[in-house]
């Protein structure tokens, strides 16, 4: 798929060495179509490597897309250079009068915090209010996937005894679900959080859809049932490496972790992790940008306005 993107992002380089086809901004000028418009709140620290790990999955269907990059001004990044932030994202108030086929919400290592603790909260809900008018689906990923589910439907998340990190094995549990198309019936997904969200909350207080669990991991894929809201709490977009960064990351912040399960080959940690989950990455992402966000979103991003009793906020 072509994305059109900043011919300056760094992740150009990264995404072009791996054959993955890219547009930059001259040559998506001369395309007489209309692409798709998504937008990705990136929330986590290390927003560079959360780029090009979204961008690899956008990149599996041959549908042109346009990326914009949105990040909280409530929020002070540590991690990523104020000069990436200003040449590369934009500001709530930059976007706000924008439409966008698909929206896609980060996850963020701020799981043991209250919601309301969080610092960019706020700004956050306002985006998720935002959203209802502006954007015909979105992807929450990880604690964007608790926030989004508390928020809209005020389904808590609870606390684990242990940090879930690893590749797990879940279920299909919707086959017929075109977010399930081309899934075998079981797949393994990275995971890596603190906290839970009890399925029974999900059935007691939404009408959303389970569409994969796991007996460790729990719920694991949830939507709605026109697919405008989707919910995932894995990392299917994780490269190779990352868990393995995060443990050696926590190893010298002194936290003492287990290993990660089932990702060193016999658990020895000086060898490389195996890929297990590319092929439900994939088409994971692929049937989210075709399925939630191509086939059913308007032409004219503008009539999204005039239909927004798809949210059933509370």
């Amino acid at each position: 798929m072509p994305i059109k993107l900043d011919n300056q992002l760094p992740a150009l380089d990264i995404l072009r060495s791996e054959n993955v086809f890219i547009m930059d901004e001259n040559r998506a000028s001369t395309q007489d179509i209309r692409p798709m418009e998504v937008l990705i709140l990136n929330l986590m620290p290390t927003k560079e490597v959360t780029e090009t790990q979204l961008l690899r999955l956008l990149a599996n269907t041959p549908l042109q897309i346009n990326v914009d990059f949105l990040y909280m001004t409530s929020h002070e990044s540590k991690n990523t250079h104020a000069a990436h932030m200003e040449n590369f994202y934009k500001t709530f108030d930059e976007i706000k009068d924008k439409f966008y086929d698909g929206l896609i919400i980060t996850g963020a290592p701020v799981e043991k915090l209250a919601f309301e603790d969080v610092d960019y909260w706020q700004e956050l809900t306002k985006v998720f209010d935002w959203s209802k008018r502006h954007v015909y689906s979105t992807l929450h990923l990880c604690w964007g996937a608790q926030a989004g589910l508390y928020y809209k439907y005020g389904v808590d998340k609870v606390s684990l005894k242990h940090k879930l990190s690893g590749i797990y094995k879940q279920t299909v549990e919707a086959p017929d679900n075109l977010m399930m198309r081309g899934f075998d019936d079981s797949f393994v997904s990275p995971h890596s959080r603190y906290t839970d969200v009890p399925e029974e909350a999900v059935l007691t207080r939404t009408d959303l859809q389970i569409l994969a669990k796991g007996e460790e991991v729990g719920l694991s894929i949830l939507a709605s049932k026109d697919l405008r809201e989707v919910y995932s709490f894995g990392h299917l977009e994780y490269d190779r490496d990352t868990l393995g960064r995060e443990y050696d990351r926590d190893v010298a912040a002194g936290v003492n972790p287990s290993l990660p399960a089932n990702y060193y080959p016999h658990d020895d940690a000086t060898k490389e992790p195996l890929m297990k989950w590319n092929l439900a990455a994939s088409a994971f992402f692929s049937n989210w940008i075709n399925y939630a966000v191509y086939q059913e979103t308007p032409y004219r991003l503008e009539d999204l306005e005039c239909d927004i009793s798809f949210y059933g906020y509370l």
